[in-house]
């Protein structure tokens, strides 16, 4: 290969690197080895991870574990969808705009609002681009960002913002947060963004927020990280927002140990060439039968750089394609019944861990996530209950160090939990903080 490409020597590949740049020897990993070595050697590494099934969980913070039928693994899986993913000849892919027009329709459904894209990276993500849409709509420099937000979700928009010299205004964590959020709207404020359910749990009727940003003239943004509570819980459009973003990890999606996920995003009609990536829509050809289109794409692949909207360079194909499914198979009643599961499941849990001497229930109002208060840092008792096997939720100041809430951990709990999981968490927690 050097006599090919006229190199004398592998040192000699690397002139252009600086000499302060070049490591001295090799990296420190494993010397090369066999294919059934190395099988070997990361079966034993992915043996360390406990998946979320092997025993009492409650994590969720953002992620959430819901039973996924296997007929969903089954049709996803099939070649005509496998292989299909982003149609930059979309006409000829028109099974691909049909599961994206699909995937849009329940969306638009589910977030109370008429327009939805063909989906976006992640629920932060889409966060974040709800913020940059914004400023370009008001034509204003500043995201108010509520307490509650997940500080991930924050970062994410703060990151995005930063760079395109916008401002983000991030208020104090709160459990129930969105009092401030009102106070903080000024003339410069693009838009709010609050989400509920919140990081914590708390459930919020957000239609008082919305009504304050549009008489300072800022669009309100609603973010939701568990799709499953919009079977019921009022959804954002009902309550004034402008553009609803949500994670949809929770319908047709595993865990997955961080993804991928899939980003749901809507918004009004008004505001839809603004909106991030792509809309499909539905047509008929030139015989009058039913087809499908790409109506809008707004990322730099398809039109000229400075008219785009966002560089995001997928629509989760696959992971918006098994909610899609997942979706149908529940329809309206089975989505709301699992939502009442999910619910009652919480209430369940809550009652079980208020009975624990020393714990503080802090969310008023849940549906199927809470925070509690310990008398002892939360992270040092979550390690204590891993070591029983119980992975007992998300200490919050793993996602946010700095707020000074060692002591609050959230859990969580959904239609997989059952009630000898949660006997086992109460019961090891009060032996652990009786210690």
């Amino acid at each position: 290969m050097l006599a090919v490409v006229g190199a004398p020597s592998i040192d000699a590949l690397f002139t252009d690197t600086p000499e302060s740049a070049r490591l001295a020897g090799p990296v420190d990993l494993p010397l090369h080895q066999g294919e059934l070595e190395v099988e070997r050697a990361l079966g034993r590494l992915a043996a360390k991870n406990r998946p979320s099934g092997a025993g009492p969980f409650f994590c969720g913070a953002g992620a959430y574990r819901h039973h996924v039928p296997a007929s969903v693994d089954h049709i996803i899986q099939r070649s005509e969808f496998l292989t299909s993913y982003t149609p930059y000849q979309p006409e000829i892919a028109q099974g691909t705009l049909q599961v994206l027009f699909e995937f849009q329709t329940q969306v638009a459904a589910l977030t109370g609002l008429p327009v939805a894209n063909a989906s976006l990276y992640d629920g932060s993500t889409a966060c974040a681009e709800a913020v940059m849409m914004a400023a370009r709509v008001t034509k204003r420099g500043k995201a108010v960002l509520s307490g509650g937000l997940h500080p991930h979700y924050a970062e994410a928009c703060w990151t995005l913002a930063h760079s395109e010299g916008l401002k983000t205004q991030r208020l104090a964590a709160a459990v129930d947060a969105e009092a401030a959020v009102s106070e903080a709207i000024d003339a410069d404020t693009a838009c709010v963004v609050v989400q509920t359910p919140n990081v914590f749990g708390t459930v919020t009727d957000v239609t008082r927020i919305a009504e304050a940003a549009h008489a300072a003239g800022a669009l309100m943004v609603v973010v939701t990280t568990e799709a499953v509570s919009f079977g019921l819980l009022k959804p954002p459009g009902e309550m004034g927002a402008d553009i609803a973003v949500a994670e949809g990890q929770s319908i047709g999606n595993a865990l997955s140990f961080g993804g991928p996920y899939v980003g749901l995003f809507a918004c009004r009609e008004q505001f839809v060439r603004q909106a991030p990536g792509r809309l499909c829509g539905e047509t008929v050809d030139a015989e009058g039968k039913r087809g499908f289109v790409l109506t809008l794409s707004t990322r730099e692949q398809h039109i000229r750089r400075e008219k785009a909207t966002s560089n995001i360079c997928t629509n989760s194909g696959l992971c918006a394609l098994a909610f899609t499914v997942h979706m149908t198979l529940l329809g309206e009643t089975g989505l709301r019944q699992l939502a009442r599961i999910n619910h009652a499941k919480a209430r369940h849990l809550k009652d079980a861990l208020a009975a624990v001497p020393g714990v503080g229930v802090l969310t008023p109002r849940f549906f199927n996530e809470l925070a509690i208060r310990l008398p002892k840092p939360a992270a040092a008792v979550v390690e204590a209950l891993a070591a029983q096997d119980i992975i007992a939720g998300v200490p919050f100041s793993r996602l946010d160090p700095k707020a000074g809430l060692d002591d609050v951990l959230l859990v969580c709990a959904t239609e997989t939990t059952a009630a000898a999981d949660i006997a086992a968490f109460a019961a090891a927690l009060t032996e652990e903080l009786a210690r």
